[in-house]
């Protein structure tokens, strides 16, 4: 098994001398499409357990209240540029394989940043930030060093990808810098990632500079993959695919097992900030999927909590604390400027939506922070009709919050509360989001349809009492805030597809920068 070979690892790397370095280490894990409920602080959905991300958290902060993005490129963009995908054009939907934009390049980056303070920096894991040119490639964004791959999702073992628009256009999407690796067919994508960061470690351990390292695990996207030995932990799962996504949480929870284990026997932890996030909710059977962020109301790529309230933690001996479940309000654009300021970066000069939360973190102070705009996406189908005399177009797709209050526009999507799939057979009511909008926009045929929510979250986290008719002021001031947003918001980078172009066929059989 794999952590025999970490074990050996460790055992070799045994006396090296504690890294010198003053500045913390930062160690950044995001877990991908891993549900709310599907960690096991979080009740694991009565079947998942995580004993060691449990034991992480419970010694340092549980982030209890917080979020992230609806969908992966947009939360990823917010987390290495510190900026709203409204201000960055990432807002609509996630990067398709053929999409010729990317995480725009006047932005400068986390790792760039960390360079400045003289950090070495490392990257692992998916990227989904664009790849159509070599210039958005991560050792052109900051980092020192990638192992992973550039697009959204691709096979566990054959690390290949196939593209259907609609025809399959297939290709190797696993890559050591810029260089396509072809020598890990058949090896599991979460202990590939794992046995280069803990390689890493071994190398920067005999440094005196800090390093940041982001490893961001395939792990639970779809497909559902794991090796048997892990699926075999969950027999009393009766469903098969939320049986073999247990068992890649439990490769997960392994792997920083191994990752943390490293840490320490190289002399680095004491000196590590380990931060853990999710990049957006589970993606339940209301949209195909086995994930769970019950009781949480929503799905993975919706505005309600169960898509952007997500796991998240910070640990290590350098997190001082007050309380270990901290209920302060940090969004995922926070760990910019937070992460910075560690470092000692000053970001006086940089334009970011992100705030400082680390004396919010450590219970020291509060978070700075008022209101969120979850997302304004104005490609999304309008839906229903327009709210009389409103400032703001409520059929468009777009969440807020203010203090208390949270306000959803436009077309909801997968709105209901989805328990863990206790059945063995899945009703898989749609394949796609796309399919989701047509099959909701199919509706829209002149009938009242519902295209305001209004909650009050801190009382009802769970979004069960809709206030939209009791509460009509409300409703008001929050759509003239929507409309300021709105004024204020980039239009969305999402230019035509470049399929012939991209195609792997045409580049060694993989994907690769094709301009």
């Amino acid at each position: 098994m794999f952590t025999l070979f970490a074990l050996a690892l460790l055992m070799f790397n045994a006396n090296f001398p504690a890294q010198a370095s003053s500045k913390p280490n930062v160690v950044f894990v995001l877990a991908d499409d891993l549900g709310f409920a599907d960690i096991g602080y979080n009740g694991g959905g009565g079947q998942i357990k995580t004993p060691v991300l449990d034991k992480l958290a419970s010694e340092g902060v549980t982030l209890d209240n917080y979020y992230v993005q609806p969908l992966c490129t947009p939360s990823r963009s917010a987390l290495l540029a510190g900026r709203l995908p409204i201000h960055t054009g990432l807002q609509h939907l996630a990067l398709l394989p053929a999409a010729p934009y990317g995480m725009p390049l006047e932005l400068p980056t986390l790792p760039e940043k960390l360079k400045e303070a003289g950090y070495d920096t490392h990257m692992l894991g998916k990227w989904h930030l664009g790849m159509y040119k070599k210039e958005y490639l991560p050792v052109n964004r900051g980092f020192d060093t990638f192992y992973g791959y550039y697009q959204g999702m691709e096979d566990y073992f054959n690390h290949r990808l196939c593209a259907r628009f609609p025809h399959s256009y297939c290709g190797l999407d696993l890559h050591n810098g810029t260089t396509k690796d072809i020598g890990k067919n058949n090896t599991y994508s979460a202990h590939v990632f794992t046995e280069e960061a803990m390689r890493l470690i071994q190398l920067q351990s005999k440094k005196s500079s800090p390093m940041f390292m982001y490893l961001a695990y395939q792990n639970v996207h779809q497909p559902q993959q794991v090796p048997a030995q892990y699926e075999n932990q969950y027999e009393s799962i009766e469903n098969e695919q939320r049986r073999i996504l247990a068992g890649q949480v439990s490769v997960l929870d392994e792997a920083i097992s191994n990752v943390t284990e490293a840490l320490k026997e190289a002399g680095m932890w004491d000196n590590t900030i380990f931060i853990f996030s999710s990049d957006n909710g589970g993606n339940s059977q209301a949209l195909g999927g086995v994930g769970c962020n019950y009781p949480l109301r929503g799905n993975k790529g919706t505005l309600f909590e169960g898509g952007i309230r997500v796991a998240g933690f910070v640990s290590g001996p350098l997190v001082e604390k007050q309380e270990k479940r901290n209920k302060e309000w940090i969004h995922i654009s926070d760990w910019y400027p937070t992460i910075l300021g560690l470092a000692g970066v000053s970001t006086e000069n940089l334009t970011l939506d992100g705030y400082d939360q680390w004396a919010a973190i450590t219970g020291t102070g509060h978070s700075p922070r008022k209101e969120l705009l979850h997302n304004y996406d104005p490609l999304m189908p309008s839906y229903g009709f327009r709210r009389r005399n409103s400032p703001f177009d409520n059929r468009q797709q777009a969440a807020l919050r203010v203090g208390d209050y949270k306000i959803i526009t436009g077309i909801p999507l997968a709105d209901g509360w989805y328990k863990p799939v206790t059945s063995k057979y899945v009703v898989q009511e749609t394949s796609s989001y796309d399919e989701a909008v047509d099959k909701i926009s199919s509706l829209n045929d002149g009938s009242f349809l519902q295209n305001i929510f209004l909650f009050n979250i801190t009382a009802d986290p769970y979004e069960r009492n809709d206030l939209s008719e009791e509460r009509p002021e409300v409703v008001d001031i929050m759509l003239s805030k929507l409309a300021k947003y709105a004024q204020g918001a980039v239009p969305p980078l999402n230019p035509a597809n470049q399929l012939k172009e991209a195609d792997p066929s045409k580049h060694g059989d993989s994907w690769e920068p094709w301009q």
